[in-house]
This record gives structure tokens, C-alpha cells and sequence, in this order.
């Protein structure tokens, strides 16, 4: 969704706020870019009011840093920050796994398989946006299933952070069969009902893009990003 698209009245600020944090995970908005509220809001053609709010949002987020009466900006991609991120994120999910696995259902397993195979379906035609939305589907079974709404809320804060990255090198990190795999053998061992070993499975694969965005870190594949 182009950021330069007018928005409409209807839940002015939530869209608002979605455009923008679309366009810093797409890198319309680049790690680094200072934004001005008045520039940004004649381009979504509105005041500055709602444009504001979003900003507020997306630094409570994260995705925006603000020093008051000098710059706001487009938070620079960090690896510090970037990994303790990641280490959350890996809590939650294995959080939601031993919680979710004991009640899983048959449909809750079939909406994992679906996710995947539109997942597989996106790395093949090499749609970043497609793909990273079915592997939020596909997450966000389990999620859903551990009917915590408090691990939901900050999944979804935090998720924004680490897609910027996945956007970017989306073939590196995920878009092998690797991950494809990674899902698979995750649902088999929902449907055993083994809890331990899922959030296990889990924890390594995070572990392991851990280590594969951290490889990108030592190359320097994100210093553009980071000098915006």
C-alpha cells in the first residue's frame, strides 16, 4: 500500500499509523531518515494531528526516534537493539507453544499447513510482502490458540522491528527451504502434543536467525541502513 495514496476518514489514525509502519518495514522510509510531520501528512493528504499520533505510536514501537525540537527519525537498524528484540520474540513464541500445544486443534493444525503452503506458494514467486504475511499466519496459530492477549499485543509491537531486516534480505533469512521445513516438522510435533519439544524446535530456529542476521551485522550488509 503506497504511502503516497490518499487515506481515507475511516479509522483515520489506525491507518495512518499502518501506512507508516508498512512503509519503514518496506524501506519506503529508510533506517536513519529524518520525517517531518507537516511533509508526511501533506503526502497522505490530512493534518498533522493524525500524523502525529502515528509517530507517537511508532515510537512507542520502536520503529521511530524523536528529540524534541531537534530531529524525528526512522530508527537506525541497531544489533544490539535488533537482538534483544530477537530474544524476546523467541521467548514469546515458545511461551505460546507450551501453552498452545495441550490445546491445540485438528483446524488449529490445518490453518498451520494452509499458512505454509501459501508461504512456500510466496518464496516461490519471490513475494517478500505475501511471504512474511503467511508466516505471521502461520505464527500466529499458536499465538491465537495460548488466548494470551498480552503476548499477542507485544508479538505484535515488536514483530515490526525484525520484519524491517526479513524485508531486506528476505532470500538470506527465510526464503530457503529451510524455514518451509522449519514449519513443517513444527506442526508434526504440534499434532504429537509435545509442548517441550515444540518450544524447543522453536527456540532454535530463532536461535538460528539470530545467527544468520548477526552474519549480515559482520558483513556490514546494513551499514547503508544504518547512515540513512
Amino acid at each position: 500500500m503506497s504511502l503516497d495514496r490518499p487515506v481515507s476518514r475511516r479509522l483515520l489514525s489506525d491507518e495512518v499509523f499502518e501506512r507508516l509502519r508498512d512503509s519503514i518495514v518496506r524501506g519506503e522510509l529508510v533506517p536513519g531518515e529524518k520525517v517531518k510531520d507537516g511533509e508526511l501528512a501533506e503526502r497522505l493528504g490530512l493534518s498533522r494531528t493524525p500524523v502525529r499520533e502515528a509517530l507517537a505510536r511508532l515510537a512507542d514501537i520502536g520503529l521511530v526516534e524523536a528529540k524534541p525540537g531537534v530531529y524525528t527519525r526512522i530508527t537506525t537498524l541497531n544489533r544490539r537493539d535488533v537482538e534483544k528484540t530477537l530474544a524476546v520474540l523467541r521467548s514469546l513464541d515458545q511461551l505460546a507453544l507450551e501453552t498452545a500445544v495441550p490445546v491445540m486443534t485438528e483446524q488449529d493444525l490445518h490453518r498451520m499447513r494452509e499458512a505454509n503452503r501459501d508461504f512456500e506458494r510466496a518464496v516461490a514467486a519471490n513475494d517478500v510482502t505475501a511471504a512474511l504475511a503467511a508466516d505471521d499466519r502461520f505464527h500466529a496459530v499458536p499465538i491465537g490458540a495460548a488466548d494470551n492477549p498480552v503476548l499477542s499485543r507485544i508479538v505484535d509491537q515488536l514483530h515490526p522491528q525484525i520484519h524491517r531486516i526479513l524485508y531486506r534480505k528476505f532470500s538470506t533469512l527465510l526464503g530457503g527451504r529451510n524455514t518451509i521445513e522449519h514449519h513443517d516438522e513444527l506442526i508434526t510435533v504440534c499434532g504429537g502434543g509435545d509442548a517441550r519439544a515444540a518450544a524447543e524446535l522453536s527456540g532454535h530456529h530463532w536461535s538460528e536467525l539470530g545467527g544468520h542476521i548477526n552474519e549480515l551485522f559482520d558483513t556490514n550488509q546494513f551499514a547503508e541502513a544504518a547512515t540513512g
